[in-house]
């Protein structure tokens, strides 16, 4: 009888631990279907443009009602004006990728710099006592300081501009990096270590991919820097060697008193930023999100 009782609950057991297992299982299973078209238009795009439209009116608006004088506050027909005289110049494209390879160059050089800085003062305790803060205080100084003194440097040329950008975007990728190094559990490095992965190799298979957000949340930091630094070196170093970027043509609208032209380099700005953060960060962060399990496929 005891035996038969025995059975039944080592029968009830495994039956249990069955059932544990196909739950564990049916959690794991992601069911991957592609979203239609009419939704993703519905979700991702349509909200933006409503709400680009709802600023468009309720600028309209505005310039109906009066609220200040014509030279202040153009219409946005002005606006649209200053886009098709660029547009029939062909400066157009020529303005804006002046801006943007420079900005990307000196993200790329800032990355080169930055990522190694980074793993360095996160790894070695006297280098992150000696600069660690040192860093943090860059992060905070505004940008535009830095540039008297790099014209002064460096001159009126592309140099200073790169000098700028690095100066503003370094930071901001090295402590991100400390930032996602320090947010690794230590189960990872001891079982890295067990593994045989020590040094450059722990560094490269156990610190980095574990590091992941927090290295992406410097890089966009980073190029947030970047491109807010180049704008402010634009803006205050102009000379006719460094040719017509987004910067000079803002500047170039206040110094004409061209608010129409202001405001188009503004919305050409903020598109960029837009853009790039659309392009290259966005993807970026879905794919270490959806290589944690954390984001589904669709």
């Amino acid at each position: 009888m005891a035996s038969t009782d025995t059975t039944a609950k080592a029968t009830a057991g495994n039956d249990d631990l069955a059932g544990l297992e196909a739950g564990l299982d049916a959690l794991e299973a992601v069911q991957v279907t592609r979203t239609p078209v009419r939704e993703v238009l519905l979700k991702k795009v349509l909200p933006p443009l409503a709400a680009v439209a709802l600023v468009l009116v309720a600028w309209q608006v505005l310039v109906w009602a009066e609220v200040t004088e014509d030279y202040k506050l153009p219409a946005p027909s002005a606006v649209w004006d200053s886009l098709s005289e660029m547009w029939l110049q062909g400066t157009l494209f020529e303005v804006i990728w002046t801006s943007v390879s420079r900005g990307l160059l000196g993200f790329l050089l800032a990355l080169a710099i930055g990522t190694p800085l980074g793993l360095l003062v996160a790894r070695v305790k006297f280098v992150r006592a000696a600069i660690g803060p040192i860093l943090s205080g860059l992060q905070s100084l505004p940008s535009v300081a830095w540039v008297p003194p790099a014209v002064i440097w460096l001159g009126l040329n592309d140099s200073m501009m790169f000098a700028v950008i690095l100066l503003g975007a370094v930071p901001s990728i090295a402590n991100g990096l400390l930032s996602g190094v320090d947010q690794v559990p230590p189960l990872f490095l001891r079982a890295g270590r067990t593994l045989g992965a020590t040094g450059l190799k722990g560094t490269w298979h156990i610190v980095m991919p574990a590091a992941l957000p927090g290295y992406i949340a410097g890089l966009k930091q980073g190029w947030a820097f970047s491109w807010r630094s180049l704008m402010a070196a634009e803006i205050i170093a102009s000379s006719p060697d460094l040719g017509l970027g987004l910067g000079q043509l803002l500047e170039n609208g206040r110094n004409n008193a061209d608010m129409a032209g202001v405001f188009f380099a503004i919305i050409l700005i903020l598109i960029v930023g837009i853009a790039i953060d659309l392009l290259i960060f966005s993807p970026l962060e879905r794919w270490v999100l959806r290589s944690r399990g954390l984001l589904v496929r669709s």
